[in-house]
C-alpha cells in the first residue's frame, strides 16, 4: 500500500462530510427500520436504544466476555478503538462494528429463538419481489441472439450497475460514456479483464459479492455465463458470514436468489439451470470467509485467503464496500494508480464498482477536472458514476 501524507485514513467526525452524515444519519435510521421490520420483545427493543445511544453520543463499547468472535474482533482492532468516539476511529471500523454490535442487539448470535434471524431479509426479500426485478430477468431474453462478447460485455455491465442493472442491457448506447464530458463510467480496463479470461476453459474466477437481492442476481448471471462459455472452468463466489451492512451478500441471499432466477420465465431459468448444476459438481463453490467481515483493508488478510487468491486466474471485487478495503479507506488524490494501490495483492485483481463513497483510485487528471466542473464533489458518493479496473500484475 503507498505511504503518501496526503492519503490520510477516512474518519467520521468532521461535520458535513459523507462519513459523518452516515454515522450521524444513516446508522439511527437503519436502527429504526429494522426495529418495524420485526416483532421483537422487550429485551431487543432496549438492546437496540442502548445501541442507538451509543452510536450517536457515546463511545465504542467492547463486545461481551462470551461473545464467540471476542478474540478476533481484538485482533482487528477493539482493543484500541474501545472507549473512543465512534466518530473519532476509522470510519470503515466504525461502520462494520456498528453492524456487529446490531446483530448482538436483535439475538442474531443466541442463545434464543432469534438466533440465526437476520435483520435484514425483509429488504433483502422485497428487491427480489419487486416488478424492476422482473423487468430485468425479462431484458436477459433480447440477449440470447446476440455474438458471446456482446452477451458477456452486457453481464458485465449488468453486474457493474447492480440494481440499475437494466443500464447493462442498453446495447445501443455502447460508448455513450466515452463521449461525454463528464463520463458515466470513469474508469474502463474491461479489455484487460477479458484478456484475464479467455474463452479457452482454463480461468479460475474468485467473485467477492458485495449485496444481495437485485445486485447479487446479476453476478450470478456473469458468472453462469463466465461457466457456459468456457470463460472459467471453476468459479468461487465469497459472500458474508452473516448479515452485514444492511444489504451484503450471505449465503442464504444466494440461495433466494438462485430460485428467484428458477421461478422465472424464458433465459433466466436457463441461467439458473447453468448455476445449479455448476454448484452441485462442484464448479462453482460458496465461501464465507471470516475476514469477509473484518474492519480492515485487504492488505491485512490472512495467509489462507492471501493463497486462494493468489492461486485464483482473477479475483473480482464488486461494490464499493470491497473497493474501500481494498484499495484502502484513505483520501487518495483521485490520479493515485490503481495499481499502486493494489501493488500488495498477490494475484490479477479487479474492481466493479458503482461510486458511492469518497474513495477513488486511477483516474486520468482530465476525467477528474471534468467531473468536478460538472458536478464539484457530488460525484463521489451520488451512485451515478462507476468504473471498471483491473491491475493484471
Amino acid at each position: 500500500m503507498p505511504s503518501t501524507p496526503f492519503a490520510p485514513v477516512i474518519l467520521g467526525n468532521e461535520p458535513g462530510s459523507f462519513p459523518h452524515s452516515v454515522l450521524a444519519e444513516r446508522h439511527p435510521a437503519i436502527i429504526g427500520r429494522v426495529r418495524d421490520a420485526f416483532p421483537y420483545g422487550p429485551g431487543q427493543h432496549r438492546a437496540l436504544d442502548e445501541l442507538l445511544k451509543s452510536c450517536t453520543e457515546g463511545t465504542v463499547e467492547p463486545l461481551p466476555a462470551d461473545a464467540p468472535d471476542r478474540d478476533r474482533w481484538q485482533e482487528w482492532g477493539l482493543a484500541g478503538c474501545a472507549g473512543r468516539s465512534w466518530f473519532d476511529v476509522p470510519w470503515l471500523w466504525s461502520e462494520s462494528y456498528f453492524y456487529r454490535r446490531l446483530l448482538d442487539a436483535v439475538g442474531w448470535f443466541g442463545p434464543g429463538a432469534w438466533q440465526g434471524i437476520d435483520p435484514f431479509r425483509p429488504f433483502k426479500r422485497a428487491e427480489l419481489d419487486a416488478p424492476e426485478t422482473a423487468e430485468e430477468l425479462a431484458a436477459l431474453d433480447t440477449l440470447s441472439g446476440l455474438p458471446e462478447e456482446r452477451r458477456a460485455h452486457a453481464l458485465l455491465h449488468g453486474s457493474l450497475w447492480g440494481n440499475r442493472a437494466d443500464l447493462g442491457f442498453r446495447l445501443s448506447a455502447e460508448g455513450a460514456e466515452a463521449r461525454d464530458p463528464a463520463p458515466a463510467l470513469v474508469a474502463d480496463d474491461s479489455e484487460a479483464l477479458w484478456s484475464l479470461l479467455p474463452p479457452d476453459g482454463t480461468a479460475t474466477l474468485v467473485l467477492v459479492a458485495d449485496n444481495a437481492g437485485r445486485e447479487l442476481v446479476p453476478d450470478l448471471l456473469l458468472i453462469a455465463h463466465l461457466l457456459a462459455e468456457g470463460r472459467a472452468a471453476r468459479a468461487v463466489l465469497h459472500v458474508k458470514p452473516y448479515p452485514y451492512y444492511v444489504s451484503d451478500a450471505t449465503t442464504a441471499d444466494v440461495v433466494d436468489a438462485l430460485h428467484r432466477l428458477r421461478a422465472a420465465p424464458g433465459a433466466a431459468a436457463g441461467y439458473a439451470r447453468v448455476l445449479w448444476s455448476a454448484m452441485a459438481d462442484g464448479r462453482l463453490t460458496v465461501r464465507a470467509h471470516p475476514f469477509s467481515c473484518a474492519p480492515l483493508g485487504y492488505e491485512e488478510m490472512p495467509d489462507d485467503l492471501r493463497a486462494e487468491f493468489a492461486a485464483a486466474t482473477l479475483t473480482l471485487f464488486k461494490g464499493d464496500l470491497n473497493y474501500r478495503r481494498l484499495v484502502g479507506d484513505r483520501l487518495w488524490p483521485p490520479t493515485t494508480p490503481f495499481k499502486e494501490t493494489t501493488a500488495y495483492f498477490p494475484g490479477p485483481v479487479a474492481a466493479l464498482r458503482t461510486l458511492k463513497s469518497d474513495v477513488i483510485t486511477g483516474l486520468p487528471a482530465a476525467t477528474e477536472a471534468a467531473l468536478v466542473a460538472a458536478e464539484d464533489q457530488r460525484w463521489r458518493t451520488a451512485g451515478t458514476h462507476a468504473l471498471i479496473q483491473v491491475d493484471v500484475k
